[in-house]
C-alpha cells in the first residue's frame, strides 16, 4: 500500500493505466549521481513506490555502462514487480548496445535481442510497455511493427510505444498498424516543456488524433523550471552545471523571473505549477521527471495535484513562455 494520492492515467486509448506522475530512471547507474548506485537506486525507487509514483521509465542505453540502469532497477525491484508499471527502451541511434551482426536497430533480429537482454537485466518476465527509443531510417516501419506485435502475443511485452517520432512517422505508424490488423503504438514520448514546446506543432495534434498516451520527458527542463535556478546562481551538484551549462547561461531569465512571481502570487511552487500545466495538456498520460533523491521524488509525487489551472492561469503560462515561430513556415 502507498500512501499517495497521484491519480492514475488511461495510455490513450489503450488499457494500461499509469501514475499520473512517473520516474525517469535515466539517472540510476549515471556518474556523479547519488542514484550512481544500489543504495542510492533503492532508495529513489523506495520512495517512488511509497508515494504512488508506480510509473518507472527507462532505456537500455541509460547508466555509466549500457544497461546500469535497468540492471539496478532489477536488483531494486526483487519482490515487488507487481507494484510498478515498466517501461524501457530499444534502438537508439546513438549508443552501441554491442549486438554484433544483429542488423538495423528497428530490425527483428535486434529487437530479439534487445528485449532478451532487457528482460534480464530488469528480472522479470514481462515489460509494460517496450518503446522504439529512436527513429531507425533503415527499417520499414512495417518490420518493426511486426516483430512487437509478436513479442506482444508471447507475453513478454504488454504494450509498445514510441520515443521522438515526428509527427509523419507517428501517422504512417498508425496506418501500417491499421492496414495489417496488427499491435499499434499506444503512446508517444517526446521532448516538451514551458520552455520547448514545438512538440504542439505535429507531434502533439498526431498524439490526440490517434489516441496515443503522450509522455513528456525532460518537462522541468533540466531543472530549470524547478526554482532552485536563478540568473546568478545554479547548484554547482545539478545535472546542469555538470554537463549542460549551456542550458542555465542561455536560459530566458525575464520569462522565468516573471514566472517565478506568477507562482508567489499563486502561493505555490515553480515545481507545481509546471505539473499543473502539464497534466492540463490533453492526451498526456503521465509527467515523466526524473529524480536523484527521495525527497525529488516525494516533491514530484505532490505536485500531481496541488494545483489545478484555471483558464485565465493557463494564458498567463503560454503567453509568458509562447511557442516560438516555426522556422520552416512561408508567409
Amino acid at each position: 500500500m502507498t500512501s499517495s494520492s497521484v491519480p492514475l492515467r488511461r495510455m490513450g486509448a489503450s488499457g494500461l493505466l499509469v501514475s499520473a506522475v512517473g520516474l525517469g530512471c535515466n539517472n540510476f547507474g549515471r556518474p556523479g549521481t547519488r542514484t550512481e548506485g544500489i543504495e542510492g537506486t533503492r532508495d529513489v525507487l523506495d520512495a517512488a513506490i511509497e508515494a504512488g509514483v508506480t510509473f518507472l521509465d527507462t532505456a537500455d542505453i541509460y547508466g555509466r555502462d549500457p544497461g546500469l540502469s535497468e540492471t539496478l532497477m532489477g536488483e531494486a525491484l526483487k519482490g515487488r514487480r507487481d507494484q510498478v508499471t515498466l517501461a524501457t527502451k530499444f534502438g537508439h541511434s546513438g549508443r552501441d548496445m554491442g549486438y554484433p551482426g544483429s542488423g538495423a536497430k528497428g530490425s527483428r533480429s535486434y529487437v530479439r535481442r534487445a528485449v532478451e537482454a532487457s528482460l534480464s537485466r530488469l528480472q522479470t518476465e514481462w515489460i509494460d510497455l517496450y518503446q522504439l527509443h529512436t527513429p531507425d531510417p533503415q527499417t520499414p516501419i512495417e518490420e518493426t511493427l511486426d516483430v512487437l506485435a509478436d513479442l506482444v502475443r508471447e507475453g513478454k511485452v504488454r504494450y509498445i510505444g514510441h520515443s521522438n517520432l515526428s509527427g509523419w512517422q507517428i501517422a504512417e505508424a498508425h496506418y501500417v498498424a491499421s492496414e495489417r490488423a496488427g499491435v499499434p503504438f499506444v503512446s508517444a514520448q517526446n521532448h516538451y516543456s514551458l520552455l520547448a514546446r514545438a512538440a504542439e506543432r505535429e507531434v502533439l495534434p498526431a498524439v490526440e488524433r490517434f489516441g496515443l498516451g503522450f509522455l513528456p520527458f525532460f518537462p522541468l527542463h533540466n531543472g530549470l523550471l524547478t526554482g532552485k535556478f536563478t540568473r546568478d546562481h545554479a547548484p554547482s551538484d545539478s545535472r546542469i552545471m555538470r554537463q549542460r551549462q549551456h542550458v542555465w547561461q542561455d536560459a530566458p531569465w525575464d520569462a522565468l523571473d516573471a514566472y517565478r512571481g506568477f507562482c508567489d502570487d499563486r502561493g505555490i511552487t515553480m515545481v507545481e505549477a509546471t505539473f499543473g500545466w502539464m497534466l492540463a495538456r490533453p492526451s498526456l498520460a503521465s509527467v515523466i521527471a526524473g529524480a536523484t533523491s527521495p525527497e525529488q521524488v516525494r516533491a514530484n509525487a505532490a505536485a500531481a495535484t496541488a494545483w489545478t489551472p484555471s483558464a485565465e492561469d493557463l494564458a498567463q503560462m503560454d503567453a509568458l513562455f509562447p511557442l516560438p515561430e516555426d522556422p520552416g513556415a512561408k508567409v
